[in-house]
C-alpha cells in the first residue's frame, strides 16, 4: 500500500500536472471500489475550478471552487495516471477519468480497494476516514513531546504502535522499520519504556526518513508509480526493510557474528532491525 511519502509524491505530481485547472469532464466506468464511487460524483466535481491540494494522512485532497473536495485513496495497488488526452484505449483496471483544460486524471485499481467521492470541503473533518485519523508527521507539533506523551500510554510494541493511523496518520510498514533504525530504537521495545530523549530522537528520524523518501518520489514496491510513470526511488536507499541476513550498514563487522539484519514478525507485518545497533 503506498504510504505517506508515495501519497505525497503523486499528490504533488498532479498538483504540478494541471494545478489550478477546469474539470471538463468525468466518465465513470467501474464505481465498485472498496467503497461504491456515488451517483452523483460527475455532477459534483465537473465544471469546478481546482483551487488546492492536500494530503491527510494517506489521503489525497482536491478542493474545488463550489465548496466540494475530491477525496482519493489509492488502497493496495490504485495509481493516478496523467495524460494529455483522454486514452482512446483504457487499460482493463481504468475505473475513472477526470478530463480537465489541462490535462487528464486517469484512476486506475487492480485490486479495487481504493476510495474516490466527493463532500462539501467544509464537512471533511467529520468523515469517519478523517475524524479518526491522527496527527500528520510533518504538523508543526509533532515532537518528542507528542510521542512521549502517546507512547506512554500504550503497551504495545513500538513498531505496531508507530502503524497506529489514530496516533500517527500516514507510516506504514515500510518506513515504520527505517525510521526505527534510524532512531536506534529496536521495534520490540515497548512503547511506554521509551524515554523523553528516545521519543524525540524518534520524532526526528521519523521527519527524515519520510521527507528524504519524498524527496526520491518514494519507493516502487510491487504497483507503486509516480503520476507520470515514473518509478520512485528511495527503494534504492533503504537499510534495512527487506534486508534480511544483510550487513547492518551502521555496524558491518558485527553482521559476520550476529547474522546482520533480522526479520521477525508483528501484527502479522514484516519488521526488519539491527539487534546491534537498535536497543
Amino acid at each position: 500500500m503506498p504510504e505517506l511519502p508515495e501519497v505525497e509524491t503523486v499528490k504533488n505530481g498532479i498538483k504540478k500536472f494541471i494545478g489550478n485547472a477546469v474539470i471538463r469532464s468525468v466518465e465513470v466506468r467501474n464505481r465498485q471500489l472498496r467503497a461504491k464511487i456515488p451517483e452523483d460524483f460527475e455532477q459534483a466535481v465537473s465544471g469546478a475550478t481546482v483551487c488546492g491540494y492536500r494530503r491527510r494522512g494517506k489521503y489525497i485532497v482536491m478542493d474545488l471552487n463550489n465548496g466540494n473536495s475530491i477525496v482519493c485513496h489509492l488502497g493496495m495497488s490504485g495509481k493516478l495516471k496523467t495524460t494529455d488526452e483522454p486514452p482512446t484505449a483504457p487499460d482493463k483496471h481504468d475505473h475513472l477519468t477526470i478530463q480537465t483544460s489541462a490535462g487528464c486524471l486517469v484512476y486506475n485499481d487492480p485490486r479495487r480497494f481504493g476510495l474516490f467521492f466527493a463532500a462539501p470541503t467544509t464537512e471533511l473533518e467529520k468523515l469517519p476516514c478523517f475524524s479518526k485519523l491522527g496527527k500528520d508527521p510533518f504538523a508543526a507539533d509533532f515532537d518528542g513531546e507528542y510521542l512521549f506523551s502517546g507512547c506512554r500510554r500504550r503497551h504495545k510494541a513500538v513498531k505496531p504502535v508507530l502503524l497506529d493511523q489514530s496516533f500517527i496518520a500516514g507510516i506504514g510498514n515500510i518506513y515504520a522499520s527505517e525510521i526505527l533504525f534510524d532512531a536506534g530504537i529496536r521495534p520490540t521495545r515497548r512503547a511506554n519504556s521509551l524515554s523523553r530523549k528516545e521519543c524525540s530522537r524518534l520524532a526526528a528520524s521519523t521527519r527524515k526518513i519520510l521527507q528524504t523518501a519524498v524527496d526520491n518520489g518514494g519507493s516502487s514496491i510491487h504497483d507503486y508509480q509516480q503520476p507520470d510513470g515514473r518509478l520512485g526511488y528511495f527503494q534504492y536507499l533503504h537499510r534495512v526493510y527487506d534486508k534480511t541476513g544483510c550487513t547492518c550498514p551502521d555496524c558491518p563487522f558485527a553482521g559476520q557474528k550476529n547474522g546482520g539484519i533480522r526479520k521477525i514478525v508483528q501484527d502479522g507485518r514484516s519488521t526488519y532491525y539491527c539487534p546491534v545497533k537498535q536497543k
